[in-house]
């Protein structure tokens, strides 16, 4: 499974060493040998296991993006791994968070939610012993 294109439909033969790969990544990152150019193209189709051609001189993406034997559209907008960070958060509940960069005393900061970057830096900076913010 190629960890670069997550949605690959196809593996590709490269001409250089006859082994499967998913994408050009996954042949860099596994191989000594740069990935040679072909006209040529072999493909396996990951739905119905059968293996086929395409001549990349006279690709027409309309009629040649889909496997020819079970008709599976293998010619998809990459969808690769991107690391996503979703959070949600009840606000009373980060009032509560301890400040990471604060000694292990159980020193407390209160986010000031109305703060801008600059006041936020400085804060950072230059938090008073007690917790709050000057």
């Amino acid at each position: 499974m190629c960890k670069h294109v997550l949605n690959a439909q196809v593996s590709v033969r490269a001409a250089c060493c006859k082994k499967w790969f998913d994408c050009p990544e996954c042949h860099a990152g596994s191989e000594q040998h740069p990935l040679r150019k072909t006209v040529e193209l072999v493909f396996a189709c990951k739905k119905c296991k059968k293996v086929f051609r395409k001549n990349s001189t006279n690709f027409d993406e309309e009629t040649d993006s889909y496997c020819p034997y079970c008709d599976n559209k293998y010619i998809l907008p990459a969808s690769s791994k991107v690391p996503v960070v979703t959070l949600q958060a009840d606000v009373s509940a980060l009032r509560d968070m301890r400040d990471p960069t604060a000694p292990s005393s159980g020193h407390m900061r209160q986010p000031d939610f109305e703060m801008t970057a600059e006041e936020l830096a400085e804060c950072n900076a230059d938090c008073c012993d007690d917790g709050t913010c000057q």
